[in-house]
């Protein structure tokens, strides 16, 4: 027998006569192989046939319907399949480098921050993935996750169910806002008692801010009565500073600080979570590494 010296054997050594070898020696005949590697059984015969035929060797030995492999196939196995794992973590590799070069990734807000911080760092890290964001209210932001409209989100107080993936980012609470010259600007804190005789602005049904907002007055037996209602955060601090009353916000929910002074209020100061959170079922690089991705000092 003719003895292959090591450049002839590493040029018969081809990925697809390896990944061919595999199935055989993981399937137990060349049908089943080529029904896993999704191939026709011709394809898989003669990349094995070419591969024998390169080594000048045998490497099965046809026993009934059994492909049943030699000592040296079994040795070569051994290499080849770590040869064929290593592939797939480069085509891996590969294919999430593409991504996160030229990806698109759709996020959903309730508030400006933290979101909008997490974002800014994680194009800092990978500047060519193109962000879409969507915002709303907190009821319209987990349908828009449920309903796949966004990859991922962050939103306080995400329910904890089997369906979502969520990682805690922050806390913080519902603060009452006045504008600088209200009144009550210049008190440490106040309570829902203190709130009933003001012209209260209150966000619509589905804000997380109104939800907290809605329990503290409940719990401290009280019914107030809005003023004005407002679909957006920003409408609420818009209202505010044109002083037509007092508003409701997350104390870490805006970078904006002009217009309004933020208040403690005694029945609201349980502080909340913030999570950032996907569908279990959600797919792709962008959505995982946005979802692990930590902002230092967040």
């Amino acid at each position: 027998m003719k003895t292959l010296l090591p450049k002839e054997a590493l040029a018969a050594l081809t990925f697809a006569r390896l990944r061919a070898l595999n199935g055989v020696m993981e399937t137990g005949s060349f049908s089943a192989a080529a029904r896993r590697m999704n191939v026709s059984q011709a394809t898989i015969s003669q990349q094995v046939r070419n591969l024998e035929h390169a080594l000048n060797a045998e490497l099965f030995k046809r026993m009934a319907n059994d492909m049943v492999p030699t000592k040296l196939c079994q040795d070569i196995y051994k290499t080849s399949r770590e040869i064929e794992d290593a592939g797939e973590r480069i085509a891996k590799t590969l294919s999430q480098h593409s991504t996160l070069e030229q990806g698109e990734l759709r996020v959903g807000l309730g508030n400006p921050l933290p979101g909008m911080a997490l974002i800014a760092a994680f194009q800092d890290h990978f500047p060519s993935v193109n962000v879409k964001i969507e915002m709303g209210s907190w009821g319209k932001i987990v349908q828009a996750v449920t309903e796949g409209r966004v990859d991922v989100a962050v939103l306080p107080e995400v329910p904890d169910q089997p369906r979502f993936k969520r990682r805690k980012i922050q806390s913080q609470c519902v603060v009452v806002i006045v504008h600088p010259e209200h009144p009550l600007a210049a008190q440490s804190e106040v309570s829902c008692r203190d709130l009933m005789r003001e012209r209260l602005i209150m966000r619509t049904a589905g804000s997380s801010t109104q939800r907290v907002v809605d329990e503290a007055f409940q719990k401290a037996g009280l019914s107030p009565r809005a003023s004005i209602v407002l679909d957006t955060r920003d409408g609420v601090l818009d209202a505010v500073a044109h002083r037509l009353g007092v508003g409701f916000m997350w104390n870490k929910g805006a970078s904006r600080q002009d217009g309004f002074i933020q208040i403690p209020c005694r029945e609201m100061h349980l502080e909340r979570s913030d999570y950032v959170f996907t569908l279990r079922a959600t797919k792709g690089t962008l959505p995982e590494v946005f979802f692990a991705f930590d902002r230092r000092g967040l």
